[in-house]
This record gives C-alpha cells, sequence and structure tokens, in this order.
C-alpha cells in the first residue's frame, strides 16, 4: 500500500511541471487558430514602412509582429538602401536572429568569424553572440527573424523617430533601452 502511495505521489508531483505547459498549448492554439492574415509583397503590417535613420537608412517592413505571436516571433523585410552601412557589433542577450538574402550582398561578423553571404544565404545569429553586419551591394533584400521578438519593432520605431544622428551615449541608451547591448563599432568590409 505505501508503495502504490509513493507511485502515485511521485507521477503526480512529475505531471506538475506540465500543466502550465498544456495551458499554454492551449492558449497558443486559441490565440492563432482563425486569425491568418497576408501581407501584400512590398508592404508592412501595422506600420507601413518604417524608414530608420541614425544607423542607416535602410526600411523595415513588418511582416509578422511580436504582438501576432503573443511575443514569441518577429519576422520583418529589410530593403536595404545603405551600401557600406550596416549595425554596429551589438548583441541580443534574449533572443536569436536569423537573415535570410533575398537580394544583394553583405558582410556579417558572428563572434570571432565573418561570413560573406549573397542572395540565396542565410545566417543563424545565437542569443548572446555579439555581431554586425554592413550591406556590401547598392541595394539589398533580407528577411530577418527575430525569436522571441524582444523589443525590435519598437527599436525600429525608435530609430524611425530621430531627428538627428544619434552620439554613441544615445544610441547605447537606446540599445539598453530595447534589450540589446552596444558593444562595438559598425562593421568595416573586407
Amino acid at each position: 500500500m505505501k508503495r502504490n502511495k509513493f507511485i502515485t505521489s511521485i507521477l503526480t508531483f512529475a505531471a506538475l511541471p506540465l500543466t502550465p505547459f498544456a495551458n499554454g498549448i492551449k492558449k497558443y492554439v486559441q490565440y492563432r487558430a482563425n486569425n491568418g492574415f497576408k501581407i501584400q509583397a512590398g508592404e508592412g503590417r501595422i506600420h507601413g514602412h518604417i524608414k530608420l535613420k541614425g544607423l542607416n537608412e535602410n526600411i523595415m517592413d513588418v511582416k509578422i509582429s511580436g504582438k501576432d505571436t503573443d511575443g514569441d516571433l518577429a519576422i520583418f523585410e529589410q530593403t536595404s538602401l545603405s551600401q557600406g552601412r550596416g549595425t554596429p557589433l551589438h548583441i541580443h542577450p534574449k533572443q536569436d536572429e536569423i537573415f535570410y538574402v533575398l537580394q544583394g550582398s553583405y558582410f556579417f561578423k558572428a563572434g570571432d568569424d565573418t561570413f560573406h553571404l549573397s542572395a540565396g544565404d542565410s545566417i543563424f545569429l545565437p542569443r548572446a553572440v555579439p555581431h554586425a553586419w554592413t550591406q556590401v551591394s547598392e541595394k539589398g533584400k533580407m528577411t530577418v527573424i527575430f525569436q522571441p521578438a524582444g523589443k525590435l519593432e519598437e527599436f525600429f520605431l525608435t530609430m524611425q523617430a530621430l531627428d538627428h544622428d544619434p552620439s554613441h551615449a544615445e544610441l547605447e541608451k537606446i540599445f539598453a533601452d530595447h534589450e540589446m547591448q552596444l558593444v562595438g563599432p559598425p562593421l568595416k568590409l573586407e
């Protein structure tokens, strides 16, 4: 009898961590079940075209907002119009990032490694790894995926709202306010 109680107790205790997971799955299915949507080519969902300022003058189109996925994922399409410019070396402590090059060419740094990417190439940048990229070609286009979504959408809106080129101290604050850490200068072309 004691053995049966013990086994029942262990099984009950072992199942407890699965209860919130099951509730999360139920919430996930209910949240997304009938909310499919289409985003037209060349358009951004929610904000239209987000025209960046400060680091580069590229255009970000929100394809899938973090608001659409309860913060689980965000997908952007970036139209690159700033040859020789990109991002400073930075870290996303809480997000993985994936770039898929649709058009043009780019130079990336991830940790100690560098990569040249052209149309059809992808790169995975794990969270907490310092990285940066620079646009090599005159024009380019990339799909950019963040998981989880974090505050990148808000970061892009903040950069769009700038009325001046931010100082290094201002950039550090903007990055920190959006869950990123600025750790170095922009990437130079090799």
